[in-house]
C-alpha cells in the first residue's frame, strides 16, 4: 500500500495534541523509524476557544484562524488532514470547503464504529464539551444511524466541564476517578450502551479496564482513521 503523509491541526488543546501524537506512534505496527507516519503538525494553540465561539454565534473567528493552517498542509501535500478536536467538527463543512485535501471526519469515523458494535436503535451517552453538546453535531450523526444520542442533566455536564477544563486543561490532573463515575452512572443507572469520550482532553486520562470496555474514545478512532489512511498497520494493544 502506497504511504502517505499526514497533516494535523493541533494546539485544541495542545496535551491533546501530543496524546494524539503519542497515540498515533503506540498503534502503528513498526519496528524502525522508516515504518512510522510522516507527519506534520501545526500546534494552533492560540485558536479561539471553539465552545466560546460556537455558543456565541462568532464561528467566523475560528474559521479565519484555521484557514491559514489548511492552506500550509494542503501546499505541503499531505495525504489527509486530522483534528483532534471534536468541537471544531461543528465547521466540518466550512473547513473541508477550505482545502482540497480530505479532512478525517472524527465524528462521523466514531459513530460509524458504534453502530457497527452495538446496532441501531442503540442508547449511547457523551461526555464533551458545551459547545459540542449545544452544537448537535454528535446528535445529527446519531439519528443518521438510527441510534438515540442520550441527553444528561446539567449536573454531569458541569462536571465534564470541570474535568476537561480544570483538572486537564488547567492543572494537568489526569485522575480518572470522576470521568469513571461520570461513565459508570450513563452505563449503570441511565441505560447507554456505551459512552463517547467527545472531547481530546478525556483521551489525556487513562482509564481502568471495566471504564475502557464501556467507553468509545473519538480521539482514539480518529487515531486508527489516521494511520489506516496513511497506508500503514495498526498495532495490537491491549486496553
Amino acid at each position: 500500500m502506497e504511504h502517505k503523509s499526514l497533516g494535523v491541526i493541533g494546539g485544541m488543546g495542545p496535551k491533546a495534541t501530543a496524546v494524539f501524537f503519542d497515540k498515533v506512534i503506540e498503534n502503528t505496527a513498526a519496528d524502525r523509524d522508516q515504518e512510522h507516519l510522516d507527519m506534520i503538525i501545526l500546534n494552533h494553540a492560540t485558536a479561539p476557544d471553539r465552545t466560546t465561539v460556537i455558543l456565541e454565534g462568532r464561528g467566523e473567528l475560528f474559521l479565519e484562524a484555521v484557514a491559514k493552517d489548511l492552506k500550509l498542509l494542503e501546499l505541503a501535500g499531505v495525504s489527509h488532514i486530522a483534528i483532534p478536536c471534536n468541537t471544531s467538527h461543528y465547521f466540518y463543512d466550512e473547513m473541508q470547503a477550505m482545502t482540497s485535501v480530505p479532512i478525517i471526519h472524527m465524528v462521523e469515523e466514531t459513530i460509524k464504529l458504534i453502530h457497527d458494535q452495538y446496532g441501531k436503535g442503540s442508547r449511547i451517552g457523551i461526555l464533551a464539551t458545551n459547545g459540542t453538546i449545544r452544537s448537535g453535531i454528535y446528535a445529527k450523526v446519531c439519528e443518521q444511524y438510527g441510534m438515540e444520542l442520550h441527553v444528561h442533566d446539567d449536573r454531569i455536564q458541569e462536571q465534564t466541564m470541570k474535568i476537561i477544563y480544570t483538572n486537564v486543561k488547567s492543572n494537568m490532573d489526569f485522575s480518572p476517578d470522576e470521568l469513571e463515575a461520570l461513565i459508570d452512572e450513563l452505563v449503570v443507572n441511565q441505560g447507554c450502551r456505551c459512552v463517547i469520550l467527545a472531547c481530546t482532553e478525556l483521551s489525556c486520562i487513562k482509564l481502568s479496564r471495566q471504564s475502557a470496555e464501556v467507553s468509545v474514545d473519538a480521539m482514539q478512532v480518529l487515531v486508527e482513521k489516521s494511520i489506516t489512511l496513511s497506508g500503514k498497520q495498526l498495532k495490537a494493544i491491549d486496553v
